[in-house]
């Protein structure tokens, strides 16, 4: 399925988008607030891009490439992963290119997304998890209408340090 914003198109993420991907998956910045640390291997960014489109194939997650509309240009990817039909939940993620910080990107591809999820997918919950520190994220979630949920202390474990998130939730 393909979305489309006023500045942006969002369409399934292919495994021909791996080598789009790889720029931000290995900017240290861009990475610093995500479970793992910068991927230096194009080729596990190739086998990871892979993976998540079968993932796609199966219905068990979703990607969607961000793409400036008038460009072309790729910005990123949105996701939804840890689908739960039975009880129409899932779990969302973004991750934009450094270059696009600050332009409300993010806000606009994630607000289509949750019209998305609520009038096709049938979802009736998300929930989105920003590590201890990401205040961006974290902004991004409240200005959508997520409400902080929990705190989950050492839920992540980046390079052999413990580190705390946040839980945030989104009912429809």
């Amino acid at each position: 399925m393909i979305l489309e914003t006023e500045r942006l198109t969002l369409s399934p993420l292919t495994v021909e988008d791996a080598s789009l991907v790889y720029p931000f998956l290995s900017d240290p910045e861009v990475m610093a607030h995500w479970d793992r640390a910068p991927i230096e291997d194009p080729d596990e960014v190739n086998a990871t891009v892979a993976a998540q489109v079968g993932e796609m194939a199966e219905r068990a997650a979703f990607y969607w490439a961000i793409r400036l509309t008038r460009t072309g240009q790729f910005l990123g990817y949105c996701e939804l992963v840890d689908l739960d039909w039975r009880h129409h939940r899932g779990e969302l993620g973004l991750i934009v290119a450094r270059e696009a910080w600050g332009q409300g990107y993010a806000t606009e591809a994630v607000t289509a997304l949750l019209a998305y999820c609520a009038s096709s997918l049938g979802l009736k919950r998300l929930t989105a998890r920003t590590q201890v520190g990401d205040a961006r994220s974290e902004r991004l979630l409240l200005k959508l209408g997520f409400e902080q949920e929990g705190y989950l202390k050492g839920h992540v474990d980046r390079d052999g340090e413990r580190r705390d998130c946040r839980l945030f939730g989104l009912l429809f």
